[in-house]
């Protein structure tokens, strides 16, 4: 039995050896990060909770048994889905994407149990609702009133804190972590890292912020916390104080990159432009491999666009991406002569509509804290091989 946040109790049984035994269903969820932002600009919204929701789905009778533990007072098995199974998210989400196939994109999201109805205004908002309570009537889905909220501003949904404004932090994980003492042990430092690792979408450059923590986790300095431990802690509260606000981006605009490399990570922050005014959609940053450190700074730069890439894909697909830079990333990707790993990179970039613009004065509160990109005096001369060429004769041929 494993006790939950609201003092009861749910009951819990060991299915590995079922789960081993199961194919994978590879019916897909849908990304957090992407339900958060269609959150964005609905004054009015209602959050609604399954009650037990994997329970509201009937077992096949022939599978019944399948799920059968044993007891002090006998074996049972479960006539409903019960947790633990590993298809279980899977099924419910299909479930829940087919009941409001008509609804989702329009006027509600949904993340297996947890659904949003969000509208524009208060009137339009109880025909949506109205709708949706109609819908789950039909399909005998019941909701756990205690858990729902209806007709608000802003709330917490799925890890965030969403309003009409934007995407903020959730309150409750910066309490979190502004309430911590120092870690001194290793199994509190990783509780630390978990903690910021979830916060990442948030925080400008949180690899190079939070590197004295992780170098604290690495083999030879496991749990050493040390005055530059405690002097990075104290930076990161601060700057969780005052975390910024995100922003989703407008259809069919054009976002900007900026990029940050330094000898130990590399970093990214996305923007939109709301009213002249760049406003951060999403911050990203990576730690390096020991291999990847010792990149030419160039490469380093180019792989930061390139993880950039991979991460915030879905953004990258729907958008045309400004990368915003001084130094010769289209030269170096697109030179005819380019080869190696820049060879795989640009062709992977490639599928992207990418464009590449100097940079210009920073005036934005997003940029404040980043630094976009490391200090060069001039570029560094990109080689083209046509002038690499010699011949070398010796004296003695004819």
């Amino acid at each position: 039995m494993v006790k939950k946040a609201n003092g009861k109790w749910r009951m819990c049984v060991d299915f590995r050896t079922l789960n081993q035994a199961c194919p994978k269903d590879t019916y897909p969820l849908p990304r957090i990060d992407t339900i958060v932002d269609h959150t964005i600009g609905y004054k009015v919204m209602s959050f609604l909770d399954a009650f037990s929701g994997y329970h509201q789905i009937w077992m096949a009778k022939e599978d019944e048994e399948k799920t059968a533990f044993i007891t002090d007072y006998g074996t049972y098995c479960y006539r409903v889905m019960p947790f633990g199974l590993k298809n279980a998210g899977a099924t419910y989400q299909r479930m829940i994407d087919i009941v409001f196939k008509n609804q989702r994109g329009r006027n509600l999201k949904a993340y297996v149990d947890d659904i949003l109805v969000k509208s524009k205004t208060l009137t339009e908002h109880l025909g949506d609702l109205r709708e949706t309570l109609d819908t789950l009537r039909r399909y005998n889905l019941k909701l756990n009133p205690a858990k729902c909220t209806f007709g608000a501003a802003s709330r917490k949904f799925l890890g965030y804190l969403v309003s009409v404004r934007g995407i903020e932090v959730n309150p409750d994980k910066i309490s979190t972590i502004l309430s911590m003492f120092s870690p001194r042990t290793t199994k509190k430092i990783q509780k630390l890292a978990g903690r910021i690792n979830s916060l990442g979408r948030f925080i400008s450059k949180a690899s190079d912020r939070c590197s004295p923590f992780f170098q604290c986790l690495h083999n030879n300095k496991k749990g050493q916390w040390n005055s530059e431990c405690e002097g990075a802690f104290i930076e990161l509260k601060k700057y969780l104080m005052s975390a910024p606000i995100l922003v989703a981006p407008k259809e069919g605009t054009i976002l900007s990159l900026y990029l940050g490399v330094s000898d130990a990570a590399i970093s990214a922050v996305l923007l939109d432009s709301e009213n002249g005014v760049p406003r951060p959609i999403f911050y990203t940053s990576h730690i390096l491999l020991d291999t990847e450190s010792r990149y030419p700074t160039l490469e380093r730069l180019a792989l930061a666009l390139l993880t950039t890439a991979r991460k915030l894909w879905p953004y990258f697909q729907s958008h045309t991406i400004q990368v915003v830079t001084d130094q010769p990333l289209l030269k170096i990707l697109h030179t005819p002569e380019v080869s190696g790993r820049l060879l795989k990179w640009s062709i992977k970039l490639g599928e992207y509509d990418i464009r590449f613009v100097p940079r210009t004065a920073i005036k934005a509160q997003a940029l404040t804290d980043f630094v976009a990109e490391f200090s060069m005096s001039e570029p560094p001369p990109v080689k083209s091989l046509a002038n690499l060429w010699s011949l070398h004769v010796d004296s003695a041929f004819g």
